[in-house]
């Protein structure tokens, strides 16, 4: 029987899975990615559902939703299930008076989705603090534990997004910090500047911990059910990294204008999707129909209420398509497509 998907997932977009199974314990999930391996059907983990968008035509297999729990606090090693709700994770650590992810509060989704896409956020990523991951590896038919430097972990990228049909993370531990109620250094410019520091400096824990919060509401980035600004995947679009020839182009196309840039590594620049995105011309609230975006951030793509899939594909390709037209430059989904592709 047709199970639907829309309302497991932040954009509540998606057609109907042919089969749904909620697993609430590690075995349970095991159990579940077996079955649907042993009788060669296609399979969909879903958590939060807050990093995918899935076509129309829904899914023709089984959907695992994972909905598994466990927080365990030893000193300043952190344990969670793939199942915790992410956010709640963040303010119990922040709670118990430990650094290493505060910055990261208010992200939607579960914990199990984190090392995938290695979730980072106002200058931090879990690619930091995290010391393992737990999964289910379906090649070799049996759980594996990961080292952080087994995760190949980079921007937005890990081992387990370049691989997505192999593994199923179930836990996943972080090495977090007593700072003595300090946060870690501020990094990003944004959060220093409202805060009223200089980059690099350490703030009150609790006190970076709420500014995040504030600072993503007022982008549509906390999930309220009331605010269609939050039917949304967060930022759509990664921030383009560029080579030393393709940033020369770039910046040979800006004419008057003055682009973000930030070091990316040997030979590589970091540059904004969203100042791309408003320089290209989308300002914020574009589109006139039931897919557009956010009227508080460019890079969110918002369902307003009666979207389909192929609505936001449609306005996603438009700004695609624009920022090349206009800064040579190609921006690259960041969620998952599932069934769909731009």
């Amino acid at each position: 029987m047709d199970a639907p998907l829309a309302p497991l997932t932040t954009l509540r977009l998606g057609g109907p899975a042919r089969r749904l199974v909620t697993a609430q314990t590690d075995a349970e999930v095991v159990a579940a990615v077996r079955a649907a391996d042993a009788a060669g059907e296609p399979l969909l983990v879903l958590g939060g559902g807050s990093n995918l968008v899935i076509a129309d035509a829904g899914f023709p297999g089984t959907v695992l939703r994972i909905a598994t729990e466990g927080y365990a606090l030893d000193g300043t090693l952190l344990e969670l299930a793939a199942g915790e709700v992410w956010s709640d994770a963040v303010a119990r650590t922040v709670a118990a008076g430990l650094a290493g992810i505060e910055f990261l509060a208010g992200i939607p989704g579960s914990a199990g989705a984190t090392p995938v896409q290695n979730v980072g956020a106002y200058g931090q990523e879990v690619a930091e603090s995290i010391t393992e991951v737990v999964a289910y590896d379906r090649l070799l038919g049996e759980t594996v534990t990961l080292a952080n430097e087994d995760c190949a972990f980079s921007y937005r990228h890990s081992r387990f997004k370049a691989d997505p049909d192999r593994y199923v993370v179930l836990r996943v531990w972080f090495r977090l910090a007593d700072e003595g109620g300090l946060s870690s250094p501020v990094k990003y410019a944004e959060v220093a500047r409202s805060m009223g520091v200089e980059p690099g400096q350490r703030v009150k824990l609790g006190d970076a911990h709420a500014e995040v919060l504030r600072l993503r509401a007022g982008k549509g980035m906390v999930l309220d059910a009331a605010d269609h600004d939050t039917w949304s995947a967060g930022s759509f679009f990664t921030n383009p990294v560029l080579s030393d020839d393709q940033f020369a182009a770039f910046t040979a196309r800006l004419g008057g204008l003055r682009a973000p840039a930030y070091p990316a590594g040997e030979g590589r620049t970091k540059t904004s999707a969203a100042w791309l995105i408003d320089n290209a011309g989308f300002r914020k609230g574009h589109g006139s129909g039931p897919a557009t975006l956010s009227t508080k951030h460019t890079l969110a793509l918002t369902n307003r209420g009666s979207a389909t899939t192929e609505d936001l594909l449609a306005l996603a390709r438009e700004v695609r398509d624009g920022v090349r037209a206009a800064f040579g430059v190609e921006l690259v989904n960041e969620p998952v497509m599932v069934g769909v592709s731009l």
